[in-house]
């Protein structure tokens, strides 16, 4: 890809919220910054400065424009760290947990794949939801295709989005014309790494769908695939729903628990993101953390398909890392909003609470750090990528009401997670150029 061509400085003046710290960490005071006239002052492709309005704006040269955006809040854009591009037109699929739903919908869907121009129809379809929804960064499953995964990345590249999606390793317990071999899967996977990976803006992930669709073979020449291409991520499955679990245990009774399974194949790293881990033992808990393995946090989808609650503060006192997704198609909508909505329930009915500010860290901040990626993006700190998010706080009339009576940010913000949507996103913006405009 030729290098983006420059963009002139651009300033934005509205209220601006970034998180800049773990609140588990630190305390919420010391997490975040808020500016309630604030500017962000980009400039090809990155962030110059952020501020005060009073601060930055009779600094700025003449020529500089000034975006004015009433009613109006500035976030970082929203970083997904589990999602399925193929799922997307299979969401809202009705009445099965999980391991009837991917035979019953899932693979039934996936196999539509192998036609080149239905899987291009689909991303386009995908990255647009994505934007709507002001999601700038996502980690993505593909399909046993290795075609899937070109041309997930070809519109991409097109956005000049940063993408990360690998194409599943599947050799075992799936329809026959969704399965590779394990030699087909190491050699397609390499060919996609050698084309797409770190060109512009886009990353590979070594994809096995889960332990019981792939052989230790398999599993082998994915460990294989990370000690050859280090900088590649290993994205998967884990501990999602309990039958699952005893699945896994027949087929691997040499394993120690579900988690084992990845690690004897070199498969844990600080690149290693585990979608769920909800049913985690504390053995299992204290290898992600050493490793420095991330998991990717599903409220939506683990209701949708009765999985079970996941423990946000028992995994965090563990000192694992962890992003949030959404799990589309299982999960029900591509709203990082309206996941954070779900999040909050899913902690509720555990006794616990979840702040909103944390709730932003969670799909901002927390989501880079989840994937390595919190030197690039993640906040507005100097020099980081230009990807933000205009949020709408009167989008709807229930919320413009309902915000004229909030007290605090704090207030604000939790109005925002509960009653926002797609609607509430007035524009997204991937490395300082606009790529969604309502």
């Amino acid at each position: 890809m030729t290098e983006p061509k420059a963009h002139p400085a651009k300033a934005f003046r509205a209220a601006i919220l970034h998180s800049l710290a773990n609140p588990t960490d630190v305390g919420l005071e010391d997490s975040y910054q808020y500016f309630d006239d604030g500017v962000l002052l980009v400039a090809d492709g990155h962030v110059v400065k952020v501020g005060h309005a009073d601060d930055i704006l009779p600094s700025l040269d003449p020529s500089v424009e000034v975006v004015v955006l009433e009613n109006k809040l500035i976030t970082p854009g929203f970083i997904d760290t589990h999602i399925h591009y193929p799922q997307t037109g299979m969401i809202a699929a009705y009445g099965e947990q999980l391991l009837d739903w991917l035979n019953n919908y899932t693979f039934p869907e996936e196999k539509r794949f192998a036609d080149v121009n239905y899987a291009r129809e689909v991303a386009v379809q995908f990255l647009d939801e994505l934007a709507r929804n002001g999601t700038t960064t996502a980690l993505v499953f593909g399909t046993v295709h290795k075609e899937s995964v070109d041309v997930f990345f070809q519109e991409s590249e097109k956005r000049n989005l940063r993408m990360i999606a690998g194409k599943v390793l599947m050799d075992r317990n799936a329809p026959e014309d969704l399965t590779d071999t394990p030699e087909s899967g190491y050699e397609d996977s390499k060919a996609l790494i050698e084309k797409w990976h770190n060109k512009g803006r886009l990353h590979y992930a070594v994809t096995p769908r889960f332990a019981p669709t792939s052989t230790s073979e398999q599993l082998r020449l994915a460990g294989k695939l990370l000690e050859e291409y280090p900088d590649v991520y290993m994205h998967t499955h884990l501990s999602e729903n309990q039958k699952e679990i005893e699945w896994v245990q027949e087929l691997f009774p040499e394993s120690k628990n579900y988690l084992d399974v990845y690690d004897q194949h070199g498969l844990l790293s600080s690149r290693s993101v585990f979608a769920h881990g909800i049913h985690l033992c504390d053995g299992e808990c204290k290898r992600l953390s050493e490793s420095d393995s991330a998991i990717a946090f599903c409220p939506t989808s683990n209701l949708f398909l009765g999985s079970g609650l996941f423990p946000l503060s028992e995994m965090e006192a563990k000192g694992i890392k962890v992003g949030m997704g959404t799990d589309v198609g299982a999960g029900t909508s591509f709203s990082l909003l309206q996941t954070m909505s779900e999040a909050y329930k899913v902690m509720q009915l555990q006794g616990k609470k979840l702040h909103p500010l944390k709730s932003l860290y969670q799909a901002t901040l927390g989501g880079a750090k989840a994937l390595s990626l919190d030197h690039l993006i993640g906040n507005f700190e100097s020099g980081k990528e230009a990807d933000f998010v205009v949020l709408d706080l009167h989008a709807t009339q229930l919320m413009k009401f309902r915000m004229e009576h909030a007290q605090s940010l704090e207030d604000k913000l939790f109005v925002l997670m509960t009653l926002g949507d797609d609607r509430t996103v007035c524009d997204t913006y991937s490395y300082g150029q606009s790529v969604y405009n309502r």
